[in-house]
C-alpha cells in the first residue's frame, strides 16, 4: 500500500528511520542533511521496498504547477543513492549506524517520464535493489504524484567509498 494513501505525513515522520539521518557531513543537494539550501529528501525501509515522501517548493516548478524534471531526476538519484548504501548495510545484518561506513555514486540514471508530475502535491519514490554485486547495485525506482505513476528509473550505484580501507591507505574502492 501506498505511503501516502495510507498515512499522514505528520504521524509517518515520526515513526521512520531516515538513511540520510546516518550520513554524517553529507552536503550533497539532494540528500544532505548538512545542506540547509538542499531538497533535503528523506528515505527509509518499507519492508524491501525504500520509499520517499519530498515535498516541493514553487521554485522548483517546470512549467506552472509542474516539477522541474531535473529536478526529478535529482530527487531519484539521491533516493537510489541512499537505498544502495542501506541495502549494503542490510545484506550485512547491521544498523545504519556501523562500521565500515559506505558512500554510493551514480553509474548510470536512465528515467522514463511518462506524465506530469504536480509540484504543489507531494512525490513518492519507491525504489526496489534488483541486483547487488561486488560494488554494483541495479535499483528500480517509481516516482508517484498524487498516486499516479508519472515516471519509473533505472539506476546502477557504485560504491565508491569504504571506510574500512582508509587504514590501508585509500578509502576509495
Amino acid at each position: 500500500m501506498s505511503y501516502l494513501r495510507g498515512m499522514s505525513d505528520l504521524t509517518a515522520a515520526k515513526e521512520k528511520d531516515y538513511f540520510q539521518d546516518y550520513m554524517p557531513g553529507n552536503v550533497c543537494f539532494g540528500c544532505g542533511i548538512d545542506n540547509p539550501q538542499g531538497l533535503q529528501i528523506k528515505s527509509y525501509w518499507e519492508e524491501d521496498e525504500s520509499v520517499c515522501i519530498w515535498h516541493s517548493k514553487e521554485h522548483y516548478h517546470g512549467w506552472a504547477s509542474l516539477l522541474n524534471g531535473g529536478v526529478m531526476a535529482t530527487l531519484v538519484d539521491c533516493h537510489c543513492m541512499c537505498t544502495a548504501m542501506a541495502h549494503a548495510y542490510k545484506v550485512e545484518n547491521r544498523t545504519l549506524d556501523s562500521e565500515p561506513h559506505y558512500k554510493y555514486a551514480t553509474g548510470t540514471l536512465s528515467i522514463k517520464y511518462l506524465k506530469p508530475t504536480a509540484n504543489d502535491h507531494p512525490v513518492e519514490l519507491r525504489a526496489i535493489v534488483r541486483e547487488a554485486k561486488g560494488r554494483k547495485t541495479t535499483i528500480d525506482c517509481s516516482i508517484y504524484s498524487e498516486g499516479v505513476l508519472t515516471a519509473t528509473a533505472e539506476v546502477i550505484a557504485i560504491r565508491v567509498f569504504d571506510s574500512s580501507k582508509e587504514e590501508a591507505g585509500s578509502k576509495f574502492t
